[in-house]
């Protein structure tokens, strides 16, 4: 697993990449629900979601753009994890 050190954090560098692809790009500006959803698909990839993955779904929350409906699914599935 990759990671990626910023302001002297580290994060996953997968989900961070995954969260980036899915707001570049033409009309590609805030994360929609189905990119939440492979958002969190990514985060549960092992045996179950590390320290690492929480602070980088929280990062990526806190720094990424998001639709409405969007933002309340990424919420309710953080406040599960």
């Amino acid at each position: 697993m990759a990671y990626i050190i910023i302001d002297g954090e580290q994060y996953e560098k997968e989900l961070l990449d995954l969260a980036k692809h899915h707001t570049t790009g033409a009309g590609e500006s805030k994360l929609s629900k189905d990119e939440v959803a492979d958002l969190f698909k990514s985060a549960k990839d092992g045996r179950g979601v590390t320290d690492t993955e929480k602070k980088t779904l929280a990062y990526i929350r806190k720094n990424f753009a998001f639709t409405e409906a969007a933002a309340q699914d990424f919420d309710d599935n953080y406040a599960k994890l």
